[in-house]
């Protein structure tokens, strides 16, 4: 009995961490896998923050006031930590839409029916759209040097810069999983993905100095998360847009942008993981 006993090999229990890290590494391979064989999924979000750079620095750009100055070069500079922000956050969208896609299609009840974590299906999927969100920075930085746009910090401060979108665009595309766990269709997931960042990226700093504003809206500028981030990637960058305002996010831009970025992370991935759990129940 004993030798019957002794030679059974007892696993013993899997760390849930490890488990949870390793089921998300799966599922976040398997969207950038499906990445590469829709190659128009990444040209087409290639394109979007393309033709803002062009549009703005060329159509907007000698009319645009910045402190006292009109020149189109100060513009380029001020513009780009805007646009670079606008395309990490637009992100939302597709990942909105590519959690609803799965939904639709049955295959998070697919993933169900594996021993594998829960929450890793949305970890996972949010790790694969950074990637591409990486890469759609990367591409715009390159158009952005060639229209102009130059820093004038350490490259250790540019790269903090990057590294905040890319944090600020993982913490949005949790606002995209909450999102594309809450209707029914992709279609209806891009168009809920969308329809608010408009505001969001536009009632900001971003692409117009927030002094020029009504008080009311400039307040309203000053303390949306999106500003933040914009703000303190023109201080890492060195870009022109220094901030006159007494608002606490504006005068510590850098500390604003990584705490919003933790808070939204926090509160919307316990809601979408929740969420997951109930329409999957």
């Amino acid at each position: 009995m004993s030798a019957v006993t002794d030679s059974v090999r007892i696993e013993p229990p899997r760390n849930r961490f490890v488990q949870s890290v390793r089921d998300s590494l799966v599922v976040g391979r398997r969207n950038l896998i499906r990445m590469t064989r829709i190659p128009e999924m990444v040209l087409f979000g290639l394109i979007q923050p393309v033709m803002f750079v062009i549009l703005f620095t060329y159509v907007f750009g000698g009319s645009m006031k910045i402190g006292t100055s009109t020149d189109a070069d100060v513009y380029k500079e001020f513009l780009m930590a805007g646009i670079f922000a606008q395309t990490v956050t637009f992100a939302t969208a597709g990942a909105g839409a590519g959690i609803a896609d799965d939904m639709h299609k049955g295959l998070i009840d697919r993933f169900r029916s594996l021993p594998m974590a829960r929450g890793a299906v949305l970890t996972g999927r949010t790790l694969a759209d950074l990637v591409q969100t990486a890469l759609t920075l990367f591409v715009l930085a390159m158009v952005a040097l060639l229209v102009g746009w130059r820093t004038h910090t350490s490259v250790g401060e540019v790269l903090a810069a990057f590294g905040l979108l890319l944090l600020t665009g993982y913490a949005f595309t949790w606002i995209g999983a909450v999102i594309g766990l809450s209707v029914r269709t992709p279609e209806a997931a891009t168009s809920g993905g969308l329809i608010w960042l408009f505001p969001v990226t536009f009632v900001s700093n971003a692409f117009v100095d927030s002094s020029q504003m009504t008080p009311w809206l400039r307040h309203v500028a000053d303390w949306n998360p999106f500003s933040a981030t914009v703000q303190a990637c023109r201080e890492l960058f060195g870009n022109p847009g220094v901030s006159t305002s007494d608002a606490w996010p504006m005068q510590h831009p850098v500390w604003a942008s990584l705490i919003y970025s933790v808070l939204i992370v926090l509160i919307f991935r316990t809601l979408a993981v929740r969420k997951y759990r109930s329409a999957t129940a």
